[in-house]
This record gives structure tokens, C-alpha cells and sequence, in this order.
């Protein structure tokens, strides 16, 4: 009997080591370690080759492994180096390399403890994390030297995904087996920790790293630091790396030049600038670009021209970049006359401007309302050899629109497409937004129905935007159709869309549905605001069903808004409709103690309602004495005096 071990007992990945042989015997022993329980023997002839027992279906996955068995011949065992068992087996197709054949045609592999590294590069790969570390430790409690470059790997897909105590407790272990650690391993813990906003946690590993930092391990922190504006720490760090004489490079003062502009000032970003040079450290144009904004950013503009006047004496030439910052800063304050010098200085210096340099003019000229000009700049851009681009038609169209020139909007439209630039969904928002405006809902309609056959789908935004269109001209049946399209093709309502929706119901009476609406959007977490409030009290008390108005307008106060004196109004109107004049007085005195400071409104409704009960002297003379105390007007006394 060759193999003396039934293959029940072979549960879970197994660890095969060579315990004895007998070169004298026809069999060799081998101690089969079931990680982690127990040791069972079994028996191999001397004349077996390979023995391999597998899933049927051919998956093989670590909770398979223990149905696979493994043997050898006694021309590996007697060759293996270092005493390590070789081994065989049916792997998928590629998962090992190295396996060689003999010249008796049996074919060797890797020895055992390669095959480990390699099953736990396989496992990372396949994103099995949990698994590759559980192995990775069973790995180290047998006394193995972890690999550096798998190790890596894990701690790197543990960053990735967020674990960082995971991906440290792998950095520990290879601190502990004594392996060469490269600054790169401690470089990819860093990330992670930086990236995941635990910059405390990856400066303590800084202090504990066992080789010197380089300049991408400061880098990383550095920027970290200056992303959270946290300067005061970064030029701590900074310091720490002059001490260890690692010098930052132009990016890593670049960053920081860039944190001291937003956080501390130009002044303080010039300093470091100076200390960059004195440190033999050139700036580049990025860094000089940088400081451009910085002053830009805090009105000193023309500080900044006569900054980028002086790049050439610093060795520096301005770029494209440089010139639309300034640019951009001049069409901001509305210096169109010198943003036009700038161009054509541009063009003197040899500086070829780029479509964002035409985009920033054409943007600025639209939003003035000067579009003459703007359409000027864009057939300059065709000359001088650019292709406009989305960014430079979408700013046209929608001046156009703003104009209330819908034509002229869509012949650009039209000019676009012709020139192979294809409109995006904003365009398509922006036509929308104006037809609707406009009245134009049945066409509004028909280009959303073709959007999708263009190949632009519509967004939320669109959606509202025609709902909303469908609403003020009273199309509400069809509004709330599109509303349950949108919802049917996976669209997630906001509450900018409840909130028309529900307005337009209650408009046209459907109060039940518009409550209906409300309880759907509190249920999927949407919080009502003061224009829900608002819209739900009002066309309850129009519909004459003021107690729901009034449990509505509790309910969404526990819901911690605050009514508004239109609400309180809406309520009182109810009220005093209902003829319960001295509820709605009540309500006043609600309204007063919750802080909300009555309106004229308030007081005419009151008013009204008091005269509407057959109280016209009581209601005359409450008026008279609200006027005394300035709370209404002359005109309103009058007018309730002459309808008297």
C-alpha cells in the first residue's frame, strides 16, 4: 500500500515537511503538519513520482487545499536542497513558475518555502487580505523570513483600503523577523496613514523608522500637513529634515509655499522663497506660479504683473499657466481693456496662449452680457489654430438664453456640433433651463426624450428643471409622470424635487398625494425644510382641512425646523376661515412666545377673521390700535374702514 493516511484527515492547507527518510527502505516518512492542529504520518513507495488527489470541478482556493495530497519520489527526496521537501501538485494555469524537468522527464518545482511566498503573493493578488495575513503570520511562527516584497504588497492593499492598524501590524512583523526593510516599505505606510487623514499616527512612524527617511518620506507628510493647513506642523517636519541633512527638493517647498499662501499670507510664502534660494534650491515656474495666485487670491494684482515681468532676471520664464492666472484675475475685477493687452503681449512674447486662455475671456465677456466680443475671441481661437472646445461654447449659449434669445442659442448649438464639438449634459440644462423659463415646456419635453438617443443621459438636474417647467404652467399630471420616470431609471429624487412636486399638488388640490410625498421623502432619510414646511401647512388651510395643517405644522417642528411667519399665517388664515377667530389669536400668542415676530399679514388676517364673525367695531378698533403702535400701516386702517 503506497500511501498509509485516510484523505479524510486532510482538512485545511497542510505543511509538509521531510521529518526522516530511510535510504535504505523502500518508503520515506513524512510528517504531514495540518496547519494549525495536529501531525499525521503517511507513507510513500519509493517508485511513486507524484500522487495528486483534487476538487473534481478543479477550483482551487486555500479551504480546498487539504483535499490535495501530495508525494515524492525518492530521487527528490535525496536531491532536495537544504533538506526541503519538493513537491507537486495541480495548480490553476500559471500560478507557478520555475517548475523545471528532469532528465528522467520528472518534473520539479519550487521548494516548499518558495512555494509560500508565492502562495501569499497569490492570495494579495486576489485580494484575499484576511487570508494572506493569517498566513503571513503562520509563516513567521514557523521561524520564516517574510518576504519583503509580498509583505509590501499587503501593507499597500491594506492602505488601500483604509486598515491601517493592519497594514502596521505587518510593517511589526517585519520588523521583528530582522529582514532588510527598504525606506520604500515605510514610505507606503506613511501614504496610508496620510491618505486616510491619521497624520498623527504617521509621524509616529517616522520617529520609530530603522533607516533614514528620504525625501519622498517627507513629501508625503509634508503635503499631508499642508492640505489639513497645518503650516505650524509642517515646518516642524521641515526642520527635522535640514537636522538630518536629507534637503527637500523644488516640489517639496512648492507645497509648502502653496500652504503659506492660503494659510499664512504671501508675506510669509516670499520668506520661504528666499530661504529656498539660500538653501541652493531653484523655484521653477510651478513655484513662481504659485506665489502669482497667492497674490492674485488677495487683490494685489498688480503686484503680481509686475512679479511676472521680473521671472526672466530670476532665471524663470513664464509659462501659459502664468499669464491665465493673471488673466483670469483682470476679467475678475473687470479690467477687460488690460486682459486684452495681456493676450496680445502674449502672442509678442512668443507665449502661445491655450484654449483655457480663450475660455477665461470668452466666460468673463458672456457673464457681462458682451457678446459681440465674446463671439469675436472665438472665431480669434480658429485662426490662431485652436478648436474651441465645450468650455467655450457652453458660456455663449448661455448668455444667449440669458438674452432671451433661444434662437440664437441653439444656431451655436448647431455651430458646435458642426465643428465635431458635441454638447454635454450641461448644455443641454442650460437649453432646458431656458425654454422652460420661457414657457417652452412641450419643447423642453421633446429634447429630453432625445437625450438619451444621443447619447447624453439626463442628470437629476435635468429632470427637476422640466418637472419644475411642467408645474408653472399647470401641467401637473405630466410633471408627476416624469417625476415617476425619473425614479423608475434609478434617479434619487432630492428635496428640491419633492419640494415642487408637492407644491404643485397642493396648488391644484391633491392634497392627499402631497402628504403621501412627504411621509416617502421622511422615510428615505430627506429631511423637510422651511420651503416643504411652508408649501404642506398652506395648501392644507387653503383646502380648508386646517387641524391636518396643524398636526403637519407640529410634526415637522419635532423634526427641529423652525416655522417662519408665512407659516404661522397660513395656519391663522385656516383658522380664521373655520371661523375659530379666537384659535388663530391663540396661535398669535404661539407664535410670539416661540420668538417668530408677527407681520402685517398677521394682523389683517386677524383682523378679517375678528370682522368676518360680525365683530367690525372690536376688529376696527384693534386695527386703530395697532396702528398707534406702528405694527400697520395708515393705508391698511383706511381700507378696512372703507370696507366697513
Amino acid at each position: 500500500m503506497d500511501l498509509v493516511v485516510p484523505h479524510k484527515q486532510f482538512r485545511s492547507y497542510e505543511h509538509f515537511h521531510q521529518e526522516s527518510y530511510n535510504s535504505g527502505s523502500s518508503f520515506n516518512l513524512v510528517r504531514v503538519y495540518n496547519m494549525p492542529s495536529k501531525s499525521h504520518l503517511f507513507v510513500l513507495s519509493n517508485e511513486i513520482r507524484v500522487i495528486s488527489f483534487r476538487k473534481p470541478n478543479g477550483i482551487w482556493s486555500r479551504k480546498h487545499l487539504g483535499n490535495c495530497i501530495f508525494a515524492v519520489s525518492k530521487h527528490e527526496t535525496s536531491t532536495g536542497s537544504n533538506g526541503n521537501l519538493q513537491y507537486s501538485k495541480r495548480f490553476p494555469k500559471g500560478y507557478l513558475n520555475g517548475v523545471e524537468s528532469l532528465p528522467n522527464g520528472v518534473n520539479t518545482s519550487l521548494n516548499f518555502e518558495e512555494f509560500e511566498i508565492h502562495h501569499l503573493h497569490m492570495l494579495i493578488r486576489n485580494g484575499e487580505l484576511e487570508e494572506g495575513f493569517k498566513f503571513l503570520k503562520h509563516m513567521t511562527k514557523k521561524g520564516n523570513i517574510p518576504d519583503v516584497t509580498a509583505c509590501t504588497a499587503l501593507i499597500r492593499e491594506f492602505c488601500k483600503m483604509g486598515r491601517t492598524k493592519n497594514a502596521t501590524q505587518v510593517m511589526e512583523i517585519l520588523e521583528e523577523s530582522g529582514t532588510v526593510i527598504d525606506v520604500t516599505n515605510y514610505n507606503v505606510l506613511i501614504g496610508g496613514y496620510c491618505r486616510s487623514g491619521e497624520i498623527e499616527e504617521a509621524l509616529l512612524v517616522l520617529d520609530r523608522m530603522s533607516i533614514a527617511p528620504d525625501v519622498v518620506t517627507y513629501d508625503t507628510i509634508l503635503r499631508s500637513l499642508c492640505d489639513r493647513r497645518n503650516l505650524k506642523q509642517a515646518m516642524k517636519v521641515l526642520n527635522r529634515q535640514l537636522q538630518s541633512k536629507c534637503y527637500p527638493d523644488v516640489v517639496t517647498y512648492t507645497v509648502l509655499i502653496d500652504a503659506a499662501c492660503k494659510e499664512c499670507g504671501v508675506g510669509r510664502a516670499m520668506e520661504l522663497l528666499n530661504e529656498m534660494r539660500r538653501k541652493g534650491c531653484k523655484p521653477d515656474v510651478v513655484t513662481y506660479n504659485v506665489l502669482i495666485k497667492g497674490l492674485c487670491n488677495v487683490g494685489r494684482l498688480d503686484e503680481a504683473i509686475r512679479f511676472i515681468k521680473k521671472l526672466p532676471s530670476y532665471g524663470c520664464q513664464p509659462d501659459v499657466i502664468s499669464h491665465n492666472i493673471i488673466l483670469c484675475s483682470l476679467c475678475s475685477v473687470g479690467r477687460w481693456m488690460d486682459a486684452m493687452k495681456l493676450l496680445a503681449n502674449m502672442f509678442r512674447k512668443g507665449c502661445s496662449p491655450s484654449v483655457v486662455t480663450f475660455n477665461i475671456l470668452i466666460n468673463f465677456l458672456c457673464q457681462k452680457g458682451l457678446l459681440g466680443k465674446a463671439v469675436n475671441i472665438l472665431e480669434m481661437m480658429s485662426k490662431h489654430g485652436f478648436t474651441p472646445n465645450i468650455r467655450s461654447y457652453n458660456p455663449l449659449i448661455q448668455g444667449f438664453c440669458n438674452e432671451k434669445s433661444i434662437d440664437r442659442a441653439i444656431e451655436y448649438l448647431e455651430i458646435m456640433v458642426s465643428r465635431g464639438c458635441y454638447p454635454n449634459i450641461v448644455t443641454y440644462n442650460i437649453l432646458l433651463t431656458a425654454l422652460c423659463k420661457n414657457g417652452k415646456v412641450d419643447d423642453a419635453i421633446e429634447i429630453l426624450n432625445q437625450l438619451s438617443s444621443n447619447g447624453c443621459s439626463p442628470v437629476l438636474v435635468t429632470y427637476n428643471t422640466v418637472i419644475d417647467g411642467l408645474l408653472k404652467v399647470g401641467k401637473t399630471e405630466r410633471a408627476v409622470e416624469l417625476f415617476e420616470e425619473m425614479c423608475r431609471k434609478g434617479l434619487k429624487p432630492d428635496i428640491f424635487t419633492y419640494n415642487i412636486i408637492i407644491d404643485g399638488l397642493l396648488k391644484v388640490g391633491k392634497t392627499k398625494r402631497a402628504v403621501e410625498l412627504l411621509d416617502e421623502m421622511c422615510s428615505k432619510g430627506i429631511k423637510p425644510d422651511i420651503i416643504t414646511y411652508t408649501s404642506v401647512v398652506g395648501g392644507l388651510s387653503r383646502e380648508g382641512k386646517v387641524h391636518e395643517a396643524i398636526k403637519i405644522f407640529h410634526y415637522l417642528e419635532r423634526l427641529g425646523i423652525r416655522p417662519n411667519a408665512f407659516t404661522y399665517n397660513s395656519i391663522m388664515m385656516g383658522l380664521c376661515k373655520a371661523r375659530q377667530t379666537s384659535r388663530a389669536i391663540d396661535f398669535l400668542a404661539y407664535m410670539v412666545a416661540k420668538g417668530c415676530t408677527p407681520t402685517e399679514a398677521t394682523y389683517t388676517i386677524l383682523v378679517k377673521g375678528i370682522t368676518d364673525e360680525g365683530l367690525a367695531e372690536e376688529a376696527l378698533g384693534l386695527l386703530n390700535e395697532l396702528y398707534s403702535r406702528g405694527l400697520v400701516k395708515k393705508s391698511l386702517v383706511k381700507k378696512v374702514a372703507f370696507m366697513m
